[in-house]
């Protein structure tokens, strides 16, 4: 049997996870978070899919090519989350469960920051808990799609 896909996604300047704010961000890499994802995606009986871009049309276009292919995106639009109307309307072209993920705490953040377009939309939004919060959001994800008429 098919293992369920999950899409996530990271944006603009997560490829510089470890040495960009690490105050802010943590010292884990990218790298190293998508191995855990993948590693609790196996336990979990998913197919965990992970792309990072720092180009807004490039987001975009995997969300378009996630449709009918994922049973949910956990995502973390970065800068985007304030600015891209784009990445909002590609992800509402999803009927899957969306997750919007923040390392840090947006609303601790300066006032621009506070506002997403994607909340909205989201299933659910994690923020301020780090890189363990990809993992709390893959595991709220396995709860749901098992939870799920098929």
């Amino acid at each position: 049997m098919k293992k369920p896909k999950i899409l996530v996604i990271h944006g603009p300047n997560l490829n510089m996870l470890g040495k960009r704010e690490p105050e802010i961000y943590g010292s884990m890499t990218l790298d190293e978070i998508n191995k855990g994802l993948k590693e609790l995606g196996d336990q979990l009986n998913l197919e965990v899919e992970t792309f990072q871009s720092n180009h807004e049309g490039a987001i975009v276009d995997k969300i378009q090519k996630a449709f009918g292919k994922c049973r949910s995106v956990i995502i973390n639009p970065a800068a985007y989350t304030h600015t891209s109307i784009a990445i909002r309307d590609a992800l509402l072209l999803l009927d899957v469960p969306i997750i919007e993920i923040h390392l840090s705490n947006i609303y601790k953040r300066e006032v621009f920051r506070h506002k997403s377009f994607v909340s909205d939309i989201a299933a659910a939004q994690l923020t301020g808990f780090g890189h363990m919060g990809y993992k709390m959001a893959l595991k709220a994800v396995a709860e749901i799609i098992n939870h799920a008429a098929p």
